[in-house]
């Protein structure tokens, strides 16, 4: 594998990860970490770029979201999205910081956006939550290694 076939990989899973697509962007770096011979320090940029990048497609459609509960397609009961909206404003920007947990993580930032949480906070707290989580695998890769 190529070094940007590697890159765009990484990028691409862990962006489709942020979103609600069943993907493990963290399997992925944890292998390319240990097999590739790339630099950590650029693949943790790589994929927390994809991550954070998926995070705020998920920040924007919340934004929209609002105004299709009431379509009959739409696949989140009204009782759901106002529970959500309750944890959130509850928990505040704050709860962002576990943006990366599987199964809340990806409501979160939806919500964020409904919410209209202001972008740059969003951004600031999502990236940090996200690199932080990459950075863990790769000191845990390191001390198994």
């Amino acid at each position: 594998m190529t070094d940007i076939v590697a890159y765009a990989a990484l990028f691409a899973v862990a962006f489709g990860a942020a979103t609600l697509l069943p993907l493990q962007s963290e399997a992925l770096l944890a292998t390319l970490l240990v097999t590739s011979g790339l630099m950590p320090a650029v693949l943790i940029a790589v994929a927390s770029a994809g991550n954070v990048l998926g995070s705020c497609l998920n920040w924007w459609l919340g934004i929209g979201i609002e105004r299709l509960k009431d379509k009959k397609w739409f696949p989140v009961r009204e009782t759901t999205l106002v529970r959500a909206q309750e944890y959130y404003r509850r928990y505040g920007r704050w709860s962002l910081l576990l943006s990366w947990v599987p199964f809340i993580g990806d409501p979160l930032t939806i919500m964020a956006g409904v919410l209209r949480e202001k972008f740059i906070v969003f951004l600031l707290i999502v990236t940090v939550a996200k690199t932080g989580r990459y950075m863990v695998i790769w000191a845990l890769v390191a001390e198994f290694q």
